[in-house]
């Protein structure tokens, strides 16, 4: 939240910086996609169980099991890939850091020619290159020539967390679904709770990357539909030929 100052004293905006809402952005996005992955792998492997006529005690078996897995890998996955994102990061603001104290002056003069570049005239790019320098040298570097801004570094941890969750919560709907009900109706309630979930993340992920939401569903729904038609027909073969 940020304030500018008025007639009866500072007022407040609500709008977030642009960098912290693409920021929670991406965050929902992973989110979305994570739990989108719980729901698909969780469910292909329960209707898959299912078609071998498993018991409900082997069916919580097999997707508890499933859902650690899952979790687990998408948390060190995650964890590996913004570790290593963040490491570059770090390295590029280091460079940046010596690169200041040893060449100040061609740093000012390529940050201007940066600013010029974006369409200000050489006299104003000159002024702001100097201004943003002497307020903080390394965050104007940092976010013009890098797009990384030093106080907002990628925490792997908060990502490996957030994955475990979203997978844990995507994989826990087919899982229920798929124990709780009757065997008569447990694989057809799956299926369409899966679906139905299905579309609600395939709706979201479309709108947060502002994409058209009517194909992402049909993807995503398609995807999910034939994994579990899959995994199914595989488990039924299987189960039939050991019965």
């Amino acid at each position: 939240m940020t304030a500018s100052q008025g007639p009866g004293g500072p007022i407040e905006h609500g709008e977030a910086h642009s960098g912290a809402l693409g920021s929670r952005l991406n965050w929902l996005r992973a989110a979305v996609l994570g739990a989108n992955d719980g729901v698909v792998s969780t469910a292909g492997l329960v209707v898959g169980v299912a078609g071998a006529n498993a018991t409900s005690t082997e069916l919580l078996t097999a997707g508890l099991a499933g859902l650690l897995a899952g979790s687990l890998s998408m948390a060190a996955g995650e964890y590996v890939s913004v570790s290593t994102q963040r490491d570059a990061e770090q390295a590029a603001l280091a460079l940046e850091r010596r690169e200041l104290h040893l060449t100040p002056e061609a740093e000012l003069a390529e940050l201007a020619g940066l600013y010029e570049a974006k369409g200000l005239d050489a006299d104003l790019a000159h002024q702001v290159a100097v201004q943003l320098t002497a307020h903080d040298a390394l965050a104007a570097h940092a976010e013009t020539e890098l797009g990384i801004d030093p106080d907002e570094l990628t925490d792997p941890w908060h990502a490996a967390w957030a994955s475990f969750a979203a997978f844990t919560v995507g994989a826990t709907l087919p899982l229920l679904a798929i124990v709780l009900p009757s065997p008569a109706h447990r694989v057809w309630i799956t299926v369409v709770a899966v679906l139905a979930a299905l579309v609600v993340t395939g709706w979201a992920s479309a709108r947060l990357g502002g994409a058209d939401p009517r194909r992402a569903v049909l993807r995503n729904v398609l995807g999910g539909g034939i994994a579990m038609g899959v995994t199914y027909a595989v488990g039924t073969i299987l189960g039939a030929s050991t019965g």
